[in-house]
C-alpha cells in the first residue's frame, strides 16, 4: 500500500506491507537512528514524535502514520548542526553505546515542547520506559535539565 507523510519536514510517499511496523519503514528508507530494541513498546529505544507526541515506532503501523507528520532522531539535528538537545547529552555524557539515546533524545523534544522549564522529577517521569544499561538514569536527567537551559539560550 502507499502511505503519504511529513518525515522530518520533508514530503514523502513510501510503499509499505499493511503489516509492515513504522520502525522498519523508516530504517527501511534510512532513518536508520531509530533502533529495534525490544519490540514491543516497552524500551524506548524507537522512539519518534508522531504528529508532536512520542510514540514507540515498534507498535505503531506504517499506514497509520499515513497523512501524518514523523520526526526522527535525524530530524532534530546532525554532526554539522547539532540540536540544543543532543549537545546536552553530549555534555552530560548521557551518551555511551548510544542505543538508547535517539529515544532518549526525542522524549526530551516532546517534554520541551511542552514544558520548557521541567524539573528532575518531570524529566524522571518522561524518560521513564526508555531503558539504558550503560548510563542508568543520573546522567540522561541532568542531560534533560541541562538542555532545556540550552533550548531556552537558543531562543533567546
Amino acid at each position: 500500500m502507499k502511505i503519504h507523510l511529513l518525515v522530518n519536514g520533508e514530503p514523502r510517499e513510501w510503499e509499505c506491507e499493511v503489516h509492515e511496523f513504522l520502525t522498519e519503514a523508516l530504517r527501511r528508507h534510512g532513518l536508520v537512528g531509530t533502533k529495534r530494541g525490544c519490540e514491543d513498546g516497552a524500551c524506548g529505544a524507537c522512539a519518534v514524535l508522531l504528529d508532536g507526541r512520542e510514540v514507540p515506532s515498534c507498535i505503531v503501523l506504517a499506514a497509520q502514520a499515513d497523512g501524518h507528520e514523523i520526526t526522527t532522531i535525524e530530524g532534530l539535528g546532525d554532526p554539522r548542526h547539532v540540536h540544543p538537545i543532543q549537545a546536552a547529552f553530549v555534555a552530560a555524557t548521557a551518551v555511551q553505546c548510544g542505543f538508547c539515546t535517539p529515544g532518549m533524545v526525542v522524549a526530551t523534544k516532546e517534554l520541551l515542547d511542552h514544558n520548557p522549564t521541567p524539573s528532575a522529577a518531570d524529566a524522571r517521569r518522561r524518560l521513564a520506559g526508555h531503558y539504558c544499561r550503560c548510563t542508568g538514569q543520573i546522567k540522561p536527567i541532568q542531560a534533560v535539565l541541562d538542555a532545556a537551559e540550552r533550548v531556552k539560550g537558543a531562543q533567546t
